[in-house]
Parts: structure tokens; sequence; C-alpha cells
């Protein structure tokens, strides 16, 4: 990092992005953007037809791919993200009629902001030339996008990386506005991101996402008491049609995607409950929608009617115990709490674990002391 930005005093991640210097002056409202909130990989599978001549993979691929380059194309093939009749191959491997292509990309985002490096305090868990581990704190949306033009982890990262900004996966088209981000967590939601480096850390990230090897365990305060110890959650996610905000479940095989949450207990509150979450896929409010679904609102949650009193009487001393706990935790009670991933470079899986932040300890803390003056409820 030069001189001149550490003479800089870093902003905090919640100050307002119209705050930030250098932030264009416009209205900032207080909506997500929900535009490309799933994961942030595709696949695409190419059928070489039968009459198709010998010619190079990363040729064939660039030819079909529609806005890739052929480094592009290479960093994938030598990422393991390409498979031919599902094994491995090299970049000069020569397509034969019939051979059936798959290849896993970092997505192609449809919107495209100028990223403005921003000093935007972060908190690096852990560094290295390939990928850095963010702890995300509460209010810090992760790249910019309706109603959120700038003051993101993106535009943080940016100015982190700003004097090696050369080798960030961003130079491409409408790829400019990833800095290496190839999964989200909400605005709201706090805790572990992994961010890529380098185009191959890139690539080989969205193939662990792709595969669901990564490990992403969540801990969240529901409201009620759940049934059993641990469950599986299996719904499909979509977007509301009533409210673009919202999303909600679908019967299987109607609208929107499949989507697989694994729960279990760690704490009883009666009233809440303290659940670890374990995702397979990595839909938008995934969480938030498939607990909700189950009956089980996260506690403190605005935009799905967790911060209310779901549980429990009106009676004046708990609702005034319950009302200053929404208070001191103003949104959903979720937090990233574990992330695992094998290393790009060394293939060695590398996994970190945050504490839960201060809203979420303190709330905990005064719901164990609200029932332990009610022990007759436990």
């Amino acid at each position: 990092m030069s001189t001149e930005m550490n003479q800089k005093q870093p902003i905090k991640a919640d100050t307002p992005p119209e705050d930030i210097p250098g932030a264009p002056e416009q209205e900032i409202d207080d909506v997500e953007d929900l535009s490309q909130q799933d994961e942030l990989y595709e696949r695409h599978e190419i059928v070489a037809d039968q009459k198709q001549s010998l010619i190079r993979l990363d040729k064939f691929l660039i030819d079909r791919l529609a806005n890739r380059s052929r480094s592009k194309v290479q960093t994938a093939i030598k990422a393991g993200s390409v498979k031919v009749n599902e094994m491995d191959v090299k970049p000069n491997y020569k397509v034969k009629p019939g051979n059936i292509i798959s290849i896993i990309l970092p997505k192609s985002l449809e919107e495209s902001y100028q990223i403005a490096p921003q000093p935007i305090l972060l908190n690096i868990v852990y560094e290295d030339e390939d990928v850095m581990v963010i702890n995300k704190p509460a209010g810090l949306a992760v790249h910019p996008g309706v109603g959120i033009p700038n003051g993101t982890l993106v535009n943080a990262v940016a100015w982190h990386l700003q004097e090696s900004m050369k080798n960030l996966p961003v130079k491409e088209g409408n790829e400019a506005n990833r800095a290496g981000i190839v999964h989200r967590i909400d605005k709201d939601t706090t805790g572990l991101m992994v961010v890529a480096k380098t185009d191959f850390a890139m690539t080989h990230l969205a193939n662990q996402f792709f595969h669901h090897t990564i490990e992403r365990r969540y801990q969240a305060l529901v409201w009620g008491d759940m049934e059993g110890d641990s469950g599986t959650v299996r719904a499909n996610i979509g977007r509301n049609p009533n409210d673009r905000r919202l999303f909600m479940t679908f019967p299987e095989g109607d609208d929107g995607k499949w989507a697989v949450t694994h729960w279990r207990i760690i704490e009883r509150f009666y009233y809440c409950s303290l659940v670890e979450c374990q995702l397979e896929t990595g839909r938008t409010h995934q969480i938030r929608v498939h607990l909700k679904s189950i009956g089980h609102t996260l506690f403190g949650d605005p935009r799905y009617g967790g911060n209310q009193i779901l549980k429990g009487t009106l009676y004046s001393k708990y609702k005034q115990f319950v009302e200053t706990n929404l208070q001191l935790l103003p949104r959903q009670a979720l937090h990233a709490k574990v992330l695992g991933f094998q290393h790009p470079r060394t293939g060695e899986f590398i996994r970190f674990e945050s504490e839960l932040p201060e809203d979420m300890k303190t709330v905990l803390e005064r719901w164990r002391t609200y029932l332990q003056g009610r022990k007759e409820l436990i």
C-alpha cells in the first residue's frame, strides 16, 4: 500500500455513500440491487457437431462463447473448469465430433458501473497473492446496483488493491464491476466472503461454488422454538410477484430456482432459536426465505416481518424487552460465520471462522438473561 494511501483516513463501512469523497451527488435509497443476486457463475454445455473438424479446444470455445477472450477460456481450462466428456483436458486438446464440452465461468453481469477506489475500511481476515477473505460488516453492499452506485465492498477492494489493479479480474466489458467477486451476502448480513485477486483464482472459485464444495455456515437467530434439533429445507426460491423486493418459496417444479438449506439448533430461547445454517445453493435471501417458509422468520428482519413480535405475549415488560432487542439489532440476525474452500494455487483446503458481531452477541446475551429470570419456561 502506498504512502499516500496510508495518509488518508479510511471511511467506516457504514458511511452513507453520499458522504464518501468522490461519490456523485444523486439520491440514494435503501433498495438493494436484487437484479443479479444469485450465484455469480454459469455453466455452458456444447455438443460438437458430428461433422466437426478437429480444432483446438480453446479456439472452439472462443468461437461459441460471447464476450469471452482466449485468455479467459484458457484460464478456465487450466483451472479445471472445462470438461470434455466429463474429463479434464488441456487447452490444445482437439475437439472431436460428438464431444460434449462443459465449461463453468464467472457470470458476465448485465449492468456495468464505474468502479472508483474509495477508502472504505475493510476487516481483512486473510490475504495472499491469489485471494482475500473479508469479514463484512452490516450496512455494506457487496457491489454497486440500483440505489447503491458506490460505497460498496467492490469500491473498498479497488482502493485496497489499487497499486495492483492491473491484475484484478475486472477488465473485460460488463465484468468491470466484479473486482473478483464470485459470491455475495446481503447488505445487512455480516460475515465472511472470499474475493479473488486473479482471473485464475476467480475461475477456480466459481468452479467450486458451482459444485457445492465451498463450506458456508451461517448463524441466525429466528423467531420460535424449532421442532427437532436439525432439518433440511428444500424449496424453489423466486421473486415475489407482488413485491419485487421480496422472494418466496414455490412448490417444486413450479417457478423459482432449486435451493437447499440444512439447519441445526445451537441454542434455544423458548421464544427464539439460534440455528446454524449450511448452504448447498446460494439463492437470493435463501436463509431468510427458507426459514420463514417453515414458520421461523429471522429475528429483526425488516423485509420479511421479523422486526415485529412474532412469538410470546404482549405483556408490557416482555414487549419492552423485545422492542429494546430490535433497536439493538435493527437488521436480520444473520452472520456468515464459517467459510472454507480449496486454495486455487496450492490445492489446500483452508477454513476460516469469525466471531458473531457485537449486535448479535448483545441480543443473544439479553435473551439468556431474560430466560434465567423465567426458568419456568425452560
